[in-house]
């Protein structure tokens, strides 16, 4: 876990931001990684007390970096590699307590209807 240079893709495949090192490598390549606000790429090297701003596709974090790892550990060794802000634990409860309350229509639809879900869709639609 002592390691003095760690590539960024690597640090967020370690800290489990990223389930392969090639989607975090995509994310950084596509601005859903940041740096203090700004775009970076893959091969920057992470240090202690960076602020970075994470959007992994279904949750957005922003975590200041405590530790440097570029092995994959546990969950629990994941979570001793960074610290949340404040900021973005409040935000990220607000959009659970909203997707609980209010939930999107269109979750419920999983592909094209069957012929049966056809016929009963037009049935109450009629």
């Amino acid at each position: 876990m002592a390691t003095e240079n760690v590539r960024l893709d690597k640090w967020l495949w370690a800290a489990r931001f990223f389930k392969t090192r090639t989607l975090a490598t995509d994310a950084v390549d596509k601005g859903k990684v940041k740096l203090e606000r700004e775009r970076i790429k893959p091969a920057r090297t992470v240090k202690c007390g960076d602020l970075l701003q994470i959007d992994n596709g279904s949750t957005e974090w922003e975590v200041v970096v405590q530790a440097l790892s570029d092995v994959r550990g546990s969950a629990e060794m994941a979570q001793k590699l960074y610290a949340e802000t404040e900021q973005s634990v409040i935000q990220r409860q607000q959009e659970a307590d909203q997707r609980k309350f209010f939930k999107e229509p269109g979750l419920g639809i999983k592909g094209r209807p069957t012929k049966r879900d056809r016929r009963l869709l037009d049935k109450t639609n009629q």
